[in-house]
């Protein structure tokens, strides 16, 4: 899911024009059975897991893998000795054989290889973030409209149980009306030389909160730092919604630990979501504050609720297998997946505010 830049993705660079196939430009291509066929770009650092979880599918078969890095498709011949391996990406565009595409390569390369996919009459997974600009993504989900076939962007941690968990528990009001989403994700790397670390990490805990948060957003803030190259390694941002929700997102490559803690707070209880935990990830406090109005502003009478603490059952099932079997379900039964283009859209134009934001000394953005 991080964007690390190995040798399997730093030589993946679609640099030449890749031709369309007349029989299936504007059109879905349409398989004779369930089976899904798919083609793989990318080999690096996500890529095998991506590989992992479609091959072991029902009804999926895997049937082109391509990194332009010879080195990684050694790799990928050790364990998939019955797949074809190939450099050149044209392969699978233009392949009748194959249905969908799983893009894992580089954010600056996703539009390119998205449209042309498209046009050639195939679905779409592509990795987090969707492209590198809110532009590109909504011409990609208007060509994915006009041509009827689907697009996923990889937000995988909307599979994970805690995260499902989380959504159940607001969507019944146990936490009552929300108040915060204060999210951490901190570490010590891993360093990209092509985005900096709001485009790396970030997009994660938006795509969370834009799950979570079923309001629009009304304005991004977010200040940082750089100190080792060209591109901020640590930010701080914050993202207003209506009714006074607010959400803070902390994103570090220069941190000595690693960190992956989310609060989550409402009017009735709130919550702590610890990634790194392998049991109880999630905790509920049945903690709060009650404001009393008196005769005059000095008589505010504030009383604190402290209740039991409880930690709900997560399905412990590996998000990424749970993700690319819903989208293969899509696929078959032509539904539209909820974390389709426009929520990747949701997300770039986040991602482009807090950058923007972040690059004018923390600068309001309104959305």
């Amino acid at each position: 899911m991080t964007t690390q830049a190995d040798s399997g993705r730093n030589n993946y660079a679609p640099g030449i024009s890749v031709p369309i196939s007349e029989s299936l430009k504007y059109q879905a291509h349409k398989s004779p059975s369930d089976l899904v066929r798919v083609g793989i770009f990318g080999y690096g650092y996500w890529g095998p897991n991506v590989v992992r979880n479609l091959h072991a599918l029902e009804n999926c078969q895997v049937v082109t893998i391509c990194d332009k890095n010879p080195a990684a498709l050694k790799r990928a011949n050790r364990v998939y000795p019955g797949v074809h391996l190939t450099t050149d990406f044209s392969e699978i565009m233009t392949s009748p054989r194959i249905d969908t595409v799983a893009i894992v390569t580089p954010v600056w390369t996703h539009f390119e290889l998205a449209k042309t996919a498209l046009l050639n009459g195939k679905h779409v997974f592509v990795e987090k973030p969707f492209t590198s600009t809110p532009q590109q993504a909504e011409e990609l989900i208007e060509l994915a409209e006009r041509t009827r076939l689907k697009i996923m962007v990889d937000h995988t941690f909307l599979f994970s149980g805690a995260v499902r968990k989380i959504r159940e528990l607001v969507d019944n009001g146990t936490l009552g009306n929300l108040y915060y989403f204060d999210s951490t994700r901190v570490n010590l790397g891993l360093f990209q030389h092509d985005v900096n670390v709001i485009w790396d990490l970030a997009p994660h805990d938006m795509s969370i909160m834009d799950y979570i948060i079923q309001e629009k957003p009304e304005a991004v803030v977010a200040t940082g730092g750089t100190h080792l190259n060209c591109l901020a390694d640590l930010a701080f941002i914050t993202v207003y919604f209506p009714n006074k929700v607010v959400a803070h997102i902390n994103v570090n490559w220069l941190s000595p630990v690693k960190v992956r803690t989310t609060l989550i707070g409402g009017e009735k209880k709130m919550l702590v979501w610890n990634d790194l935990e392998a049991d109880e990830k999630i905790k509920v406090y049945d903690k709060g504050v009650q404001i009393t109005n008196g005769q005059s502003v000095y008589e505010l009478l504030v009383s604190y609720r402290s209740g039991d603490v409880w930690a709900p059952r997560v399905e412990q099932a590996e998000a990424l297998k749970l993700e690319l079997e819903y989208f293969m379900d899509c696929i078959r039964n032509d539904r539209t997946p909820f974390n389709d283009g426009l929520a990747g859209l949701r997300v770039v134009k986040l991602l482009e505010a807090a950058d923007q934001s972040l690059k004018e000394r923390g600068k309001i953005v309104r959305l």
